[in-house]
């Protein structure tokens, strides 16, 4: 097992699937309708592909979502860094956020609506928050669960609180920080769909909207596969950027 690449293992099992639904739609155990089999998924992105229309609806999305993501996950980190390190700041924002984080997300659409129309905007705004709360939450709880006595190493040696927090405090939690922005990019993409539900005109989200007034499963099946690929391969990205800054660790999972 050791010698087969790690992204083969993982496509035993939707290659697998794939394999079995097409022979059993061909047997004729089940007529395919509702859920197409593969090759008809393959002509229908082939003639998306060669229309144009599926690189557009793909830009659209990825533009909104990684701005959203951007935006949402800086914002997540600064006050999340601010409120764990500080309880005066802690004490002011916390109780503020967390009773906006309780609100379901849904119920923000009509307001974004509203404050910001219906374009791009206000797209860009639900996805944002809906990274925000589980980055904020998460350096906040990863902030305080640095352990004391390697601050009190720190101030043993001399080092400033800046000097603390560059050199103890943000090392200690980058692994979590790494983890919490692959959690928010994941939310990201399940925003966005209820993003491009506001009146979009293109996207994924869109995309799969059309497919169910027209009654054609294969275009939300391809538009489910693709999501499934970009998020993927965003979330790919992300490890691997963060592969350099997380080498120094020694852990089990470097050694698997």
């Amino acid at each position: 097992m050791n010698r087969v690449p790690a992204w083969l293992i993982g496509l035993i099992i939707p290659v697998g699937f794939a394999i079995a639904w097409e022979a059993a739609v061909v047997s004729g155990v089940t007529q395919g309708r509702l859920m197409p089999p593969p090759t008809r998924l393959v002509q229908t992105f082939i003639a998306l592909a060669r229309s144009g229309e599926l690189q557009t609806h793909v830009l659209a999305t990825m533009t909104r979502v990684l701005i959203g993501f951007g935006i949402g996950a800086a914002i997540g980190t600064i006050l999340g860094l601010l409120t764990g390190a500080s309880r005066p700041a802690r004490l002011l924002l916390d109780p503020s956020i967390q009773g906006l984080r309780a609100i379901p997300s849904l119920a923000w659409v009509p307001l974004f609506i509203l404050w910001l129309g219906i374009f791009e905007t206000s797209k860009i705004a639900l996805i944002a928050m809906g990274v925000f709360f589980p980055v904020y939450l998460g350096m906040l709880s990863a902030i305080q669960s640095v352990d004391r006595k390697l601050i009190e190493v720190g101030r043993v040696f001399g080092l400033t609180p800046i000097g603390i927090a560059l050199r103890i405090t943000w090392p200690a939690v980058m692994p979590v920080w790494i983890a919490l922005l692959r959690s928010g990019l994941g939310l990201g993409f399940m925003f966005l769909v209820a993003a491009e539900l506001m009146g979009a005109s293109e996207g994924l989200g869109y995309l799969l909207v059309d497919g169910q007034q027209m009654g054609r499963a294969d275009t939300i099946l391809v538009a489910m596969i693709i999501f499934a690929v970009l998020g993927k391969t965003c979330d790919t990205c992300l490890v691997l950027a963060a592969r350099p800054i997380l080498r120094w660790q020694d852990t089990v999972r470097a050694q698997l």
